[in-house]
């Protein structure tokens, strides 16, 4: 993945607009080592493979980065996010690290289900 750069982000939003597209919006911030601090509150949500069809999106911020995509009755938001890659299935994937290069959030949107 590479840093976020915000023209070639929102072309892809705009591409995926209008079509049944396929989400996977994850949160975290450190639900898998909890056991590692009992006094650390763990947090966390996770969706994939739902299937929606946005009118529009829009990527927002200077860094760390926010992506709302707007339905007919309400949004879908991630926030956080820093890096992305279009990969070689054309989906578009966007995930949000820390400041140890953890994953934080990540936000993905794909013409076809994730495996």
């Amino acid at each position: 993945m590479k840093d976020i750069n915000v023209q070639q982000v929102q072309h892809m939003i705009n591409q995926f607009a209008g079509k049944n597209v396929f989400i996977h919006l994850e949160t975290t911030n450190g639900a898998y080592a909890s056991h590692k601090d009992e006094s650390f509150f763990s947090s966390g949500a996770y969706i994939r493979n739902a299937e929606i069809c946005y009118e529009h999106g829009k990527i927002k911020g200077e860094g760390p980065y926010r992506v709302g995509l707007k339905l007919p009755i309400g949004w879908v938001y991630a926030e956080g996010l820093t890096h992305f890659e279009v990969d070689d299935q054309g989906r578009l994937l966007l995930a949000g690290h820390d400041f140890e290069g953890k994953l934080a959030v990540a936000l993905q949107i794909s013409d076809t289900p994730f495996k």
